[in-house]
């Protein structure tokens, strides 16, 4: 095994999951280790910046060096995962293409239903959709819950 600061490289059922600092990250993350953890395998976490967005393609409003930015992003939710082994890669490139590449001899690509980018905005998001229909391997997609608009009016007795 390989550690890099929290990260550790391990060989054995992969699992690629896409990681950009949003809630849907977050929670791709934490199903892709526990995945990782019930089948003895590890997780590469990918994290896609691109030089002409700003912020790289991640936070709305973020300032800095994109690749810093999206190694950052990747270290912080790293560091909140337990002990299943956990590969970094920060890659350049659109979020779609770095994960399809990424995940081309992985066992499983996971993916949070939405990102930070203004363009995920849709119901399962762009980048997801992309990477659905381009991947290799299976794809799974863990949903963000969205909060209830109102509450349940009470039925009359």
């Amino acid at each position: 095994m390989l550690e890099l600061g929290g990260c550790v490289m391990a060989d054995n059922y992969l699992i690629v999951v896409g990681v950009d600092g949003s809630d849907g990250g977050r929670r791709a993350l934490q199903w892709a280790t526990r995945e990782a953890a019930d089948r003895g395998g590890t997780v590469q976490a990918v994290a896609a910046w691109r030089w002409d967005e700003p912020g790289g393609g991640l936070a709305d409003g973020v300032e800095g060096d994109p690749r810093q930015l999206a190694a950052d992003i990747l270290e912080r939710e790293v560091a909140t995962i337990g002990k299943v082994p956990v590969a970094c890669e920060v890659r350049e490139g659109r979020a779609a293409d770095v994960l399809v590449a990424a995940a081309r001899d992985a066992d499983l690509l996971v993916l949070g239903s939405h990102g930070h980018s203004r363009v995920w905005h849709t119901v399962l998001g762009s980048v997801t959709e992309e990477c659905a229909r381009r991947a290799t391997c299976p794809v799974v997609v863990i949903p963000v819950p969205q909060p209830a608009r109102r509450p349940p009016a009470p039925v009359p007795r």
